[in-house]
């Protein structure tokens, strides 16, 4: 019995090889995709790229079409969540008014994105890229705008900076995805 034990071994480990080898080309791609985006863009951070598109399912067998549905999917993920975390952090009585009507106006930044991601996807499977590049931006730009609201007062702290960052972060994959895309066909 102890001589079957190498060869079960032997063949477990080229089963597993077996089933990680599809794997690999996604992630070759998305390290590279990732490498390319974050020396072209100082707004996208590698790690946050790589470990963005990782996360997302079926991206071990992307395309580079495959990752700009990933990428506008995570955004509306993002989108989704962060304006559900505004709505109880509203519910929240501590925070003074100035705070308040700020939380107040990303709500709004964020519920207004929601359409523009969706728009975002049917432009880009449609391959319309010029028209998902301006649902992006606008996206890219609510994050921004609800961040810089915090900042208009000194002293406060917004309680959104990392939730605004990332979908600043994952637009702008999304955006460097796009002209890849754009890129390649033109």
């Amino acid at each position: 019995m102890p001589k079957e034990q190498p060869f079960s071994l032997f063949f477990l480990s080229i089963f597993i090889i077996i089933i990680m080898v599809p794997g690999s080309d996604g992630q070759r791609l998305i390290n590279s995709t990732c490498e390319t985006f974050s020396k072209n863009d100082p707004n996208i951070d590698y790690n946050f790229c790589t470990t963005s598109l990782q996360a997302a399912p079926a991206s071990q067998c992307a395309t580079r079409q495959g990752l700009g549905t990933i990428a506008i999917r995570l955004i509306r993920y993002n989108v989704t969540d962060t304006r559900c975390h505004i709505k109880q952090l509203l519910k929240n009585r501590k925070w003074d008014r100035y705070v308040r009507q700020c939380l107040s106006d990303c709500f709004e930044l964020y519920s207004d994105a929601i359409p523009s991601v969706k728009a975002a996807m049917k432009h880009f499977n449609a391959r319309r890229f010029d028209d998902a590049n301006v649902e992006i931006s606008s996206i890219m730009e609510a994050s921004t705008t609800c961040e810089d609201g915090f900042k208009e007062r000194q002293g406060v702290v917004s309680p959104l900076s990392k939730r605004n960052g990332e979908t600043f972060q994952l637009s702008a994959v999304a955006l460097s995805v796009l002209r890849m895309i754009q890129t390649e066909s033109g």
